[in-house]
């Protein structure tokens, strides 16, 4: 392993937002609560770098270095730019609600972009080391966001929760690596395939490994049953950490099920199959039901995020490129979907209050008819109506699975789809038939209030242009 230019060259964007990272929290030590904002106008114009950079290394080539370990190609290229893109808009939320609690620290923004450092690190991952030190870098960074708000008694716990279930699930894919490694004699993903071809799965060492990499998949991806942490953590971060937490993630884990199971172990095609099956109809079908349960917005939030996984899983488990490509549109579209759902909450927030009932949402036609308008658009999105974004994500995955045979599969998908409808018309309902419980003026930024509108119409223009963005999925994931 020789660190000269051409192997620093393709880690630039991670090297760039490391030193930025450093060098902003050093920044942010000789400033006072008045000088906050350099500290999100540099961690803002941090990500915006990164995404040049790594637009100007991209390219249709693959590149592999550092003996391996880690990859440049089209597919890290996407997803980090989608990286960076929604956590420009989680911080741009997130300023103002900050600053009305007197949580603006300089901490919630390095702390960020620490955690995107890792999920860099695991999109272009090249062998199972690779993927446990993003995946570490990345939940050891969520940790501490979860118990950002010192006084809050919520937070704590649900950051203890957090960190004992995440060591459990860190644990067991450790177990489930050291086990792949045993049966090929590699952590790389490259030569993990290439001694996979050649002695097949005959290997019950491998198989358990398999299982235990699953394991943690699953865990950092919420899926049932490995979903416990979910509702919790989402419940009792400040809103503007759960704003992160249940957006940007998704696309790492994308990308490690992608490293994972299709670079590293795509023999074994048909053994973990059949497990993404059960974690998919066990996710679609507890995360719809329980949602409809839920009278607080950020729990509900969480089991339709549950839900969803499972129709990204449903992508995967297809074992096709086109299914590899429907799962990846639809994790890049539900990341959108949830920075713009939370994002309405901080919206309606203000100091000394926080929107986290249903009952929030009652009659907001009346006192903002446009926000109305955006939720809706969020809202009919997440439940896949025509002719919204949301509606042709479903699609593409159920057709995928249909294509390799799976058609009980996919009517099993279109069924808790139609069940999850209902807890969305219900926010949509309370919006314009129900009088409002609250006539306080909306007092977000002009900031947020602007990107907000592009979030919920960009649910409205990529559904009707969908070919633009599959497309640029289409080519990543060949």
């Amino acid at each position: 392993m020789q660190f000269d230019t051409a192997n620093l060259i393709p880690v630039l964007p991670e090297l760039f937002v490391l030193g930025m990272a450093c060098l902003i929290l050093v920044v942010d030590l000789f400033l006072n609560k008045e000088q906050r904002d350099v500290t999100y106008l540099m961690s803002q114009a941090t990500l915006v770098a990164a995404a040049v950079l790594t637009l100007w290394l991209g390219g249709s080539d693959r590149q592999v270095v550092f003996d391996s370990s880690f990859v440049r190609d089209p597919l890290s290229d996407l997803l980090k730019v989608f990286l960076y893109l929604t956590t420009f808009i989680t911080f741009l939320y997130a300023r103002g609600y900050l600053q009305m609690r007197d949580l603006y620290h300089g901490e919630y923004f390095t702390l960020g972009l620490f955690a995107l450092l890792g999920m860099m690190v695991m999109v272009s991952a090249g062998g199972f080391l690779s993927v446990y030190l993003g995946l570490e870098l990345l939940a050891l960074s969520l940790y501490a966001l979860v118990a950002f708000d010192r006084d809050a008694p919520k937070g704590a716990e649900a950051a203890m929760k957090y960190f004992v279930l995440g060591a459990l699930a860190s644990g067991m894919l450790l177990y489930g690596i050291s086990m792949v490694y045993g049966a090929t004699g590699s952590i790389q993903f490259s030569a993990v395939a290439q001694a996979l071809q050649q002695q097949g799965m005959d290997n019950t060492v491998l198989v358990f490994g398999l299982v235990f990499v699953v394991i943690g998949l699953a865990f950092k991806f919420g899926a049932v049953p490995f979903h416990m942490w979910v509702p919790d953590v989402y419940h009792g971060a400040p809103t503007a950490v759960t704003l992160y937490i249940g957006s940007v993630p998704k696309i790492a884990a994308f990308a490690i099920a992608m490293r994972m199971l299709v670079d590293g172990l795509g023999q074994l095609h048909g053994a973990w199959q059949g497990m993404l099956i059960i974690l998919s109809i066990l996710s679609m079908g507890l995360g719809n039901l329980i949602a409809i349960a839920q009278s607080n917005i950020k729990r509900m939030l969480a089991y339709s995020t549950i839900s969803h996984v499972g129709f990204i899983l449903l992508g995967i488990l297809a074992g096709t490129e086109e299914g590899y490509t429907a799962a990846m549109f639809y994790t890049l579209v539900y990341a959108l979907m949830a920075v713009g759902g939370f994002g309405m909450l901080i919206l309606l927030s203000r100091r000394g209050f926080e929107a986290e009932n249903l009952d929030d949402f009652k009659g907001l036609n009346e006192r903002n008819p446009w926000f109305a308008a955006m939720m809706l658009l969020l809202m009919f999105s997440m439940a896949g109506v025509p002719p919204l974004v949301g509606f042709f994500a479903k699609l593409v995955v159920l057709q995928a699975v249909v294509h390799v045979g799976l058609v009980w599969l996919a009517v099993v998908g279109v069924i808790f789809s139609l069940i999850g409808a209902f807890y969305y018309l219900r926010i949509v309902k309370l919006m314009y038939f129900d009088k409002p419980t609250d006539e306080a003026p909306i007092t977000a930024g002009v900031d947020t209030q602007w990107m907000l509108s592009i979030n919920g119409l960009a649910m409205l223009l990529l559904g009707v242009f969908p070919a633009g963005l599959l497309a640029l999925c289409a080519a990543a994931v060949k």
